[in-house]
């Protein structure tokens, strides 16, 4: 245990504020000695053949000092330093490129950098398809899209890509969404709102209540909506703080989200390593034949390996009337032999199967 100094008990002010500097100038040091031995690992496991970094266990090793905490700080804030310094070492290596539904300060890129910090090179890309294809054609190590919204469920774009392109999901990322009512004037001279269709759903309630009449437009993203506010009289962006914080708008009401355990969840995309945690999900996608009782076949694999499905979808398969593609999850690694044996005995069963990866559960984020 860290003793606290005399200063910081009883000092003055200016004693207390030394102290405080003597602390940064060991902190730098102490980052300066975490670097070089970051950078020293990384490069034995380019020599052993192995990716420069393991995302996974960087993963497990935020979660373990988030649960060591640093009060008084807030886990919002530790979470943040964290991940900045882990971003800060790996930029030693090799800048790591990660391409994502853009513009910048859209919840995408809030999600981007809740997980892989600033110190990446970040590809703000205008299509979920883009993203894809930026991670498949080797543009990007990896990409970021979103996957579902607690309040809205599926995002249809992101399930049809990969029915379409052969990428594989190498973690997630959850992240708690709070929308802002953003603008340059007061709310009794807004006319009209601009957001993503998402978050204007995500906060009709809202809106129904307090600004009944007021005309809602669609936008691209929600930082594009924060853009349009702050060039257009009368009108306001519901978006991120962040967003509105760059376009210069003041904050007309905060957290008009509908839900207020409101969390999307984001695929990262890209072939990085999926070593098993304990603490896994599996993601794969499935054609089963046209004829009665075709699914319910496929879910005794499951019942049988008694593997817990925490999510299946169904979507329309392209030129074929009335056939569906099924995505689904499941707590489990695909490294397990039971998960093995299970995907075994699906593969029996379907017309198509697709593992689409294995990955670490993660906590949500602010």
């Amino acid at each position: 245990m860290v003793k606290k100094s005399k200063a910081s008990r009883s000092g003055s002010p200016e004693s207390v504020f030394q102290e405080c500097r003597r602390l940064d100038q060991q902190l730098l040091k102490l980052l300066a000695e975490r670097a070089r031995l970051y950078e020293r690992l990384a490069r034995h496991r380019i020599t052993e053949g192995q990716t420069a970094w393991d995302p996974h266990t960087e993963v497990a090793w935020q979660q373990e000092m988030l649960a060591a905490g640093a009060a008084p700080l807030s886990e919002a804030s530790l979470r943040a330093i964290l991940a900045e310094i882990q971003s800060g070492c790996r930029a030693l290596i090799k800048p790591l490129r990660v391409a994502y539904l853009g513009p910048e300060h859209s919840y995408s890129y809030l999600a981007a950098t809740a997980r892989f910090g600033h110190s990446v090179e970040l590809v703000p890309v205008a299509t979920i398809a883009a993203v894809f294809e930026e991670v498949h054609y080797g543009q990007a190590a990896l990409g970021v899209v979103p996957l579902e919204n607690s309040t809205d469920g599926r995002v249809v774009d992101t399930l049809d890509m990969f029915a379409r392109m052969p990428v594989r999901i190498c973690g997630e990322v959850q992240l708690r969404i709070h929308h802002f009512l953003a603008a340059r004037c007061p709310r009794d001279k807004i006319t009209e709102v601009y957001s993503k269709p998402q978050a204007l759903s995500q906060c009709r309630g809202w809106l129904a209540r307090h600004l009944p009449g007021v005309r809602t437009i669609e936008m691209t993203s929600t930082a594009r909506a924060a853009q349009i506010a702050a060039e257009k009289e009368g009108a306001a962006a519901i978006a991120s703080r962040e967003a509105a914080q760059h376009y210069g708008l003041e904050i007309v009401a905060a957290n008009i989200e509908d839900n207020p355990n409101n969390i999307t969840r984001f695929a990262v995309l890209g072939e990085m390593p999926s070593r098993r945690t304990g603490k896994d999900k599996t993601a794969l996608m499935f054609q089963v034949p046209h004829r009665p009782g075709a699914l319910a076949d496929a879910m005794v694999v499951f019942k049988k390996a008694q593997l817990n499905l925490t999510w299946i979808e169904s979507f329309p398969v392209q030129g074929a009337p009335q056939e569906y593609l099924f995505f689904a999850e499941f707590e489990g690694h695909e490294s397990e032999a039971r998960v093995k044996r299970a995907l075994a005995a699906l593969g029996k069963k379907t017309l198509r199967l697709n593992v689409l990866g294995s990955y670490a559960v993660a906590p949500p984020a602010e």
